[in-house]
């Protein structure tokens, strides 16, 4: 990737407030990116060979999405959590095994989406962030869901294509959660709390190819109260 090429690039985003340079083999960060840092609303460098995010990207304080989906990121620096406006955070398919310590302090956030990295449990970083819709954590190596999780805000979080096969009861807790999947794991029946179905918020519970068949979750106490939030959702939407 030549240097007038990135600098076209450049002076669009100038205009724009977008930067988009994916699938171009990128092995870093383009440093020249920090002269537009008070331009720039997106960036999305998906589908390259980054493996690290430099400590300059706390410089962009109006950046409200940011994709890295698909490059070699194996930890995110602190500064990261600066973007005080960022409302979009995409690392799918990168080597993360954990969150920075003040992943929290992104206020803003509403979508983070982190399928496909190597994360062993449900970051209790993600707790603080009130205004969070979706979760994506699928796709990871998490083998059980803690206590924390009931603080989370969410109204999506997708586990599918983990190894949990524990879940804390407080998941029932979880004010605004609606959606919760829970596909090809390692769960059996007698691990999945109960109060999931009879006393949560959750109208949509995806839990197909785990270890009990899904006419047996039918029969658990509570399955009626769960069909009644699940039809009324789906009427809503209909």
């Amino acid at each position: 990737m030549g240097n007038s090429a990135l600098k076209a690039h450049l002076e669009t985003a100038q205009k724009t407030g977008v930067f988009q340079l994916t699938g171009k083999g990128l092995t870093e960060f383009p440093e020249d990116l920090q002269k537009l840092a008070s331009n720039l609303r997106t960036i999305d460098l998906s589908n390259n060979k980054i493996d690290l995010l430099p400590p300059l990207i706390g410089k962009f304080s109006f950046l409200k999405s940011l994709a890295l989906n698909n490059n070699k990121l194996t930890a995110l620096p602190e500064e990261l959590c600066k973007l005080k406006k960022l409302e979009t955070l995409h690392l799918n398919g990168n080597h993360l095994r954990q969150l920075p310590a003040a992943f929290g302090q992104l206020a803003a956030l509403k979508t983070l989406s982190l399928s496909g990295n190597q994360l062993r449990t449900v970051p209790t970083q993600l707790c603080g962030l009130r205004h969070l819709d979706v979760v994506d954590l699928s796709r990871n190596q998490i083998q059980n869901v803690p206590d924390t999780v009931g603080e989370l805000q969410a109204i999506e979080l997708n586990l599918n294509q983990n190894q949990i096969s524990q879940i804390s009861v407080q998941i029932s807790h979880c004010p605004r959660l609606k959606v919760l999947r829970l596909e090809e794991n390692c769960l059996e029946l007698s691990m999945l709390p109960q109060s999931i179905l009879s006393d949560s918020q959750i109208s949509l519970l995806a839990v197909e190819g785990n270890l009990f068949e899904i006419k047996k979750l039918r029969e658990l106490e509570g399955y009626d109260k769960y069909m009644e939030r699940f039809t009324a959702t789906k009427k809503k939407f209909a």
